[in-house]
């Protein structure tokens, strides 16, 4: 194994994490490859702090140009969705961290994830993103800070998610509204992301009664051209929590995570149509 191979998932773990995007990672990824290959290596000391500080920098640029695309992206704007392995994946991976981590500046959102998810030592945090040690411990604090008030304090316990998700699956395909009452917090939100080439909300749908409403009602009709009894349903780990993937013939059409508050509820849901995103959850399947 090469020395570049062998930190080859810790670079993809950063850059995803950096980008939301499984394809963008991918690309870092293979232009830090590129540029490893072009380097004069003999003077590295530390391969693994010198392709983290490569993918860094190279993150963090797709990053800034990434956020102009996104201003103009029809609806909600959700990250792409990957296959785990479940219980060994901490909540640093889900979708709703990843969507805290897109509020914040490119140099926060580095900063956050070099620190509180990898442990970087500042100093090499500094020479990754170009900027002095204080200010990077400033953008570390601030980061810490904006997470922490939009994260629950006690993750939901895997199993528990399971079931929850399990029953949320249950009660959806057979229209149960009451029963997805009992499983959702009152102030639920549901993300659709569909990029303006599939059938969505172009708004999030607010509120318990709302949501179950929705859910209860799609569950009914065909989607897609897709008929509800030649869909699948499967219960998949995404990010790192269970989560549901819907196929058709051939092809992945959505998936459905969630996200749960401090009594095991659901407090968001983020549904992910657009084909661009569902690429390396097909090639998973």
């Amino acid at each position: 194994m090469t020395v570049f191979d062998e930190h080859r998932r810790l670079l993809f773990a950063i850059a995803y994490r950096i980008l939301g995007s499984a394809a963008d990672a991918e690309d870092a990824v293979q232009d830090t490859w590129l540029r490893w290959s072009a380097a004069d290596r003999s003077a590295v000391a530390d391969p693994k702090a010198y392709l983290a500080r490569m993918i860094t920098h190279q993150a963090m640029d797709q990053f800034r140009s990434a956020r102009h695309r996104r201003e103009t992206y029809v609806g909600p704007w959700l990250p792409e969705p990957i296959v785990t392995t479940g219980e060994d994946v901490a909540d640093d991976v889900s979708l709703a961290m990843l969507v805290v981590l897109e509020t914040l500046s490119p140099l926060e959102r580095a900063v956050f994830v070099l620190k509180e998810i990898f442990d970087f030592p500042y100093a090499e945090i500094a020479t990754a993103v170009g900027r002095a040690e204080p200010a990077v411990r400033q953008a570390a604090h601030r980061a810490r800070e904006h997470v922490r008030a939009r994260r629950p304090r006690f993750p939901a316990d895997h199993r528990r998610r399971r079931d929850v998700t399990e029953r949320f699956l249950a009660a959806a395909s057979g229209g149960d509204i009451n029963g997805l009452l009992e499983l959702l917090a009152p102030d639920v939100t549901l993300w659709t992301d569909g990029g303006g080439k599939v059938r969505h909300a172009r708004r999030p749908v607010v509120g318990a009664e709302r949501v179950a409403a929705w859910m209860a009602g799609v569950s009914q009709v065909p989607y897609e051209g897709v008929a509800p009894a030649d869909m699948r349903a499967d219960l998949v780990d995404l990010n790192g929590s269970p989560a549901l993937v819907f196929t058709a013939p051939g092809r992945v059409i959505a998936t459905l995570s969630f996200d749960f508050d401090d009594e095991n509820r659901i407090r968001g849901i983020y549904n992910i149509a657009n084909p661009d995103k569902l690429r390396a959850v097909a090639a998973s399947s």
